[in-house]
């Protein structure tokens, strides 16, 4: 069972230096606050996800996956599990479960990236919000065992590519930049 201080601890503690996360923290601290089943999937209005932000040991590249349901490129993550204790625990889970990575490296017990988007409804479930809670992981190999009933694809990708790219989805060109300022640590 999700921590209900914990995450709004990690939520209250996200600072950003960008507008759109930070209008991101308040509509998700909102909803942490007015719904006690905030993580799980049957709150159909939406629900906290978690993520892992991974980057390779050069801190040079993220790890992408193809994502079978809404045919775009995401990073790892997902719903949160009953078993999970956190969204951290979930976005570890997730980044396991989708490539086969088991040796990350957290690279801060603090959020890494905070953002919300649209599901599309699909069968029985209505259109609905992601929360994504994303946390900053680093893999000890770039060898990657993605299970494709997860997944479509999975692929390291240079963080300078998703920057220069036209079409980078704003959240992904976002932990781009804040992983450029942790590569030079």
């Amino acid at each position: 069972m999700m921590d209900k201080q914990r995450t709004l601890h990690w939520l209250t503690s996200l600072k950003s230096d960008f507008d759109e996360e930070i209008f991101f923290r308040k509509q998700t601290l909102d909803f942490v606050q007015t719904n006690d089943e905030y993580w799980q999937r049957s709150t159909l209005s939406g629900h906290l996800t978690g993520s892992a932000w991974v980057l390779n040991p050069q801190k040079d590249k993220a790890l992408l996956i193809d994502h079978r349901g809404l045919e775009k490129w995401f990073q790892p993550g997902g719903h949160a599990e009953a078993t999970d204790e956190s969204l951290l625990e979930t976005a570890r889970r997730e980044a396991s479960e989708e490539c086969g990575l088991q040796e990350l490296l957290l690279l801060s017990d603090q959020i890494f990236d905070l953002d919300i988007h649209l599901i599309p409804a699909k069968n029985d479930v209505p259109a609905h919000l992601h929360y994504d809670v994303r946390f900053a992981f680093l893999s000890e190999s770039e060898s990657l065992d993605g299970d494709v009933a997860e997944v479509k694809d999975l692929q390291w990708v240079p963080l300078e590519g998703l920057l220069r790219a036209l079409d980078t989805q704003q959240s992904l060109r976002r932990m781009a930049i804040k992983s450029l300022l942790i590569s030079a640590f």
